[in-house]
């Protein structure tokens, strides 16, 4: 039975994956955040506009 997998915020560009490298721009992961947003559609998206998000996906609103 696998566990449960683990997710890694990026320090640089906060993208959440579960790789310790950032598969969108070769940034250091952390384990170390808190919240998420989802963007569904940056052009649109005051959130995304407000934290600098130029792509959809999943984002750590804090990163350590």
């Amino acid at each position: 039975m696998a566990g449960r997998p683990v997710y890694y915020a990026c320090k640089s560009c906060n993208f959440i994956s579960e790789m310790s490298v950032c598969p969108r721009c070769g940034g250091d992961g952390t384990k170390d955040w808190q919240g998420m947003v989802a963007i569904a559609d940056y052009e649109k998206s005051d959130i995304a506009k407000k934290m600098g998000i130029t792509a959809n996906g999943t984002y750590a609103l804090k990163v350590r």
